[in-house]
């Protein structure tokens, strides 16, 4: 048992990653202190990766069944989705996972939870505080009326401290300046993977890929969407090919607004509307309510107004910094409100170490899970600190379809290869030129290569089209492995390599062996 509840060796902040490095401290006999201000599991778990991957699913079996005539099979009658089971099932299976963890620390003493709110208020001292409502709105776990550690003591307003922290509180949604937004009762990605009732029609600020996946799992189901986007492509962090590809796709299926910013938005109720009683006929959605939101585009000036009867702002995120106070224990941040560390993930404060969104290096559930790794052997362990090897890190967009990417991008190689002078080539092969291709219909798909020219190591590669968040793994694997001759991440390494024929990862063989 933990006799002295205020002071530990290690105190970790957020129960996401951050858990990982907890669990590891506590099994070397450090006393640990973790504290979370909301469900057990952080953002990944909770609001990010793991719901929104479920309920993409059910979009995504949509897709194909809108697809099934091309593949000589007719549907008769008509096709019923049931959204609140969707989104149950989710909710469900999500909730069950962080009451899981929870139970299971609760079973223990060390680490040692603490479910609250927190703020430094002095060097390595911080002060337990109730939740925050404003940065969630998720149920919170509570025990009787106050926020209580896992024996059920009232840690409201105490202090603690420790000799090493690690901070893991990830991020929140970002939510710009925009005239009546605050009061208009808007929803974030938080409030989406949520919603108990379809809307009818549905206006997306943003256009990143939080806007694209939402996009996808609402429209899919038959949601009309409109997304206006400040950028002149959706997902414009892509490489510009895919980001092309993306944005000439959604806007077939959906309203896509590009070049806009979003100048005001009003709330009003509207009732006996034929779009209400549509709504109410097809979601079962009685709201009567209706947003309004003006628009102007950045090149002509002119304006549009658009109505709808839900509103999601998905804009981007923030690091969840500027509640801790950081100031009060010394540690940086930079221009953004992100946590400045070292090549080890150590910040300017001895002993006080950072990982994951709050960092801003990738806002990967994977990246942060890597990291977490190099804090548990460059804090804990007490070796010879390693530097976190962030090489070939990808990502994935779960879009209809899908996209997949890992290195440099070509608009960064225009821009900085002649700086650096990379002579690079490329090669981009389509889906549809394959026997797999073929057989589902992919018209869409390709894979991008981007290869240093003399070395012949990948630079990059991009991916859109059907499973891309499973075809690029090869290339992953490819570009970390060095041959025979001492080359590492060398095209050839995939070019060398039988491929099953007529798999669908022939598609990235060949583009490969275009180079």
């Amino acid at each position: 048992m933990i006799e002295n509840s205020r002071n530990f060796d290690l105190i970790v902040i957020g129960s996401g990653s951050g858990m990982d490095v907890a669990n590891a401290a506590a099994q070397r006999g450090l006393r640990v202190a973790l504290i979370e201000k909301d469900r057990m599991g952080g953002t990944c778990l909770n609001r990010g990766c793991i719901p929104s991957k479920l309920l993409i699913h059910s979009a995504d079996v949509m897709e194909l069944i809108r697809q099934c005539k091309t593949f000589g099979i007719n549907i008769n009658g008509k096709i019923l989705i049931d959204f609140e089971k969707i989104v149950s099932r989710v909710s469900s299976i999500v909730d069950s996972e962080s009451e899981e963890i929870q139970e299971a620390y609760d079973r223990i003493e060390n680490p040692k939870v603490f479910y609250n709110q927190c703020k430094f208020v002095g060097f390595k001292e911080l002060l337990l505080e109730g939740v925050n409502t404003d940065l969630t709105s998720s149920n919170i776990v509570k025990k009787g009326n106050k926020r209580r550690d896992s024996n059920g003591n009232s840690m409201n307003n105490q202090r603690i401290t420790a000799h090493n922290f690690l901070i893991a509180s990830g991020s929140r949604p970002w939510v710009p300046r925009i005239a009546g937004l605050n009061e208009s009762g808007f929803i974030t990605s938080d409030q989406a993977l949520r919603l108990k009732t379809q809307p009818h029609s549905l206006t997306i600020i943003g256009g990143g890929y939080i806007c694209c996946e939402l996009a996808h799992f609402f429209g899919s189901l038959g949601t009309k969407i409109n997304i206006i986007q400040l950028r002149n492509r959706l997902i414009s962090a892509e490489d510009e090919d895919i980001s092309k590809r993306l944005t000439e796709i959604f806007a077939k299926k959906y309203n896509v607004y590009l070049g806009y910013s979003t100048e005001s938005v009003s709330k009003s109720n509207s009732e006996g509307s034929d779009s209400d009683n549509h709504n109410k006929e097809i979601t079962g959605n009685s709201s009567s309510i209706v947003y309004t939101i003006t628009a102007r585009n950045n090149s002509s000036g002119n304006t549009i107004r658009i109505e709808s009867d839900q509103l999601l702002v998905a804009a981007g995120r923030i690091p969840n910094s500027d509640i801790l106070d950081l100031g009060k224990a010394g540690v940086k941040l930079d221009d953004r409100g992100y946590i400045l560390t070292d090549e080890y993930l150590q910040t300017n404060v001895q002993g006080i170490y950072s990982l994951g969104d709050v960092v801003g290096k990738y806002p990967f559930k994977h990246s942060a899970n890597l990291e977490a790794q190099y804090v548990i052997h460059n804090m804990i362990q007490g070796q010879d600190k390693v530097p976190v090897d962030y090489a070939a890190m990808p990502h994935a967009i779960f879009t209809y379809p899908q996209i997949a990417g890992v290195g440099v991008t070509e608009q960064f190689l225009k821009q900085q290869g002649k700086k650096e002078n990379i002579d690079y080539i490329k090669s981009i092969y389509p889906y549809i030129n394959t026997g797999m291709g073929l057989a589902i219909e992919d018209h869409e798909g390709f894979v991008k290569f981007l290869v240093d020219k003399e070395s012949r190591r990948i630079l990059g590669c991009h991916i859109i089209g059907t499973d891309a968040s499973v075809l690029i793994h090869e290339v992953l694997v490819a570009m970390k492995t060095t041959d025979s001759e001492g080359h590492t991440g060398t095209i050839e390494n995939i070019g060398r390599t039988v491929h099953i024929h007529p798999a669908l990862s022939e598609v990235v063989a060949r583009a490969a062996s275009q180079l």
